[in-house]
């Protein structure tokens, strides 16, 4: 019995892994759609989302079956509860994708302002890089990684700034831009709580390790746990 749970669980780490590794696609997939004004693209990551949320949905199911079933000891139990919550906030940072394309799709046609977009593909870039560090922090269990990359999300929030300011004055020197401006603030916002979302996933990481939950960049982040 003790080793169908170790494979149970084994196997529960790899689907999350599996599902992280979707979302930083959908995240990047977005991006650049938007920045291209790849209408297809964009299509394709809403039409994916499908999968990530059900791969969430799978993932909760099997969790409180093996709670309830196996009835897991302490350190077993944190990273089943680690992997349901986690999961949660990978499902929010899909949908956060998911906006980022239909701002593709609503902007297209509009003025564009390649300068601002340019920034908005550095922000991005960022925001993937983060990702793919808190997945890995996660598989190593690596809790000075998920301090580090918890960190690092004061640099997405200068990003979200910086954007809105260049937005402002684009707007006050050509009305044209007025539209695709609003929507570049909007994609910057999107990509600020993906950045939000790594850090709820790096407390994530001291739970597993700690058994206390404990907030980082708290005074950066509109909701916590």
């Amino acid at each position: 019995m003790r080793r169908l749970f170790s494979d149970e669980l084994n196997d529960l780490h790899a689907r999350f892994s599996e599902m992280g590794m979707m979302v930083n696609e959908a995240i990047f997939d977005s991006v650049k759609a938007f920045v291209n004004h790849d209408k297809t693209l964009a299509h394709a990551v809403i039409d994916h989302d499908f999968h990530i949320n059900k791969r969430e949905v799978d993932l909760e199911k099997r969790s409180f079956e093996m709670i309830a079933l196996q009835q897991p000891v302490t350190s077993d139990l944190r990273m089943i509860v680690t992997i349901m919550k986690a999961s949660s906030d990978l499902e929010r940072m899909g949908d956060h994708a998911v906006s980022i394309a239909k701002s593709t799709i609503r902007v297209k046609g509009e003025t564009r302002v390649p300068e601002i977009e340019q920034v908005i593909a550095q922000m991005a870039a960022a925001v993937k890089e983060m990702v793919e560090q808190v997945l890995d922090a996660y598989v190593k269990e690596d809790v000075d990684a998920a301090r580090q990359i918890a960190e690092e999300d004061h640099g997405i929030n200068d990003f979200s700034s910086q954007i809105y300011y260049l937005c402002i004055d684009e707007m006050t020197r050509d009305a044209d831009t007025i539209v695709g401006s609003m929507d570049y603030m909007l994609v910057s916002s999107y990509l600020e709580r993906i950045g939000d979302y790594v850090t709820n996933i790096c407390e994530w990481i001291l739970y597993l390790k700690t058994g206390k939950l404990l907030e980082l960049n708290s005074n950066a982040k509109e909701d916590g746990f």
